[in-house]
């Protein structure tokens, strides 16, 4: 599957399931694990389980498997590795502990802000 493709169809699958403060980070020049990582928060335990469960489904359905899937037991932060895009979905809370954005702060001028379209 074409990057840019996998990568909408990643943010789909967390828009449907109303992931909030979806972030894309291009962190290609940076690291050789991945390409880019894809950050957002969901409300609940139960919310991030179903986001990376939805991410895995829309990946497959496009014959893509996960590399691996972290932290789906706990639901606080689920890690799903897609190789050059790894998902990460935190609960706020973590999110603002780790701080993944300014961690990986080199990337901060290739980052992306995805604001959820509301159904008005």
């Amino acid at each position: 599957m074409e990057f840019d493709a996998m990568k909408q169809a990643v943010l789909t699958a967390l828009e449907d399931i109303k992931a909030q403060d979806i972030t894309v980070l291009d962190v290609a020049d940076l690291t050789p694990i991945t390409s880019c990582m894809i950050i957002a928060s969901a409300t609940s335990s139960r919310q991030a389980k179903a986001l990376a469960h939805n991410v895995q489904e829309k990946m497959k359905e496009h014959g893509v498997t996960p590399v691996g899937v972290e932290g789906e037991q706990e639901g606080e932060w689920v890690l799903v590795d897609l190789g050059e895009i790894i998902v990460h979905i935190m609960l706020q809370n973590t999110r603002d502990y780790y701080n993944l954005e300014q961690l990986w702060g080199a990337a901060e001028g290739r980052r992306q802000n995805i604001a959820r379209q509301s159904a008005a």
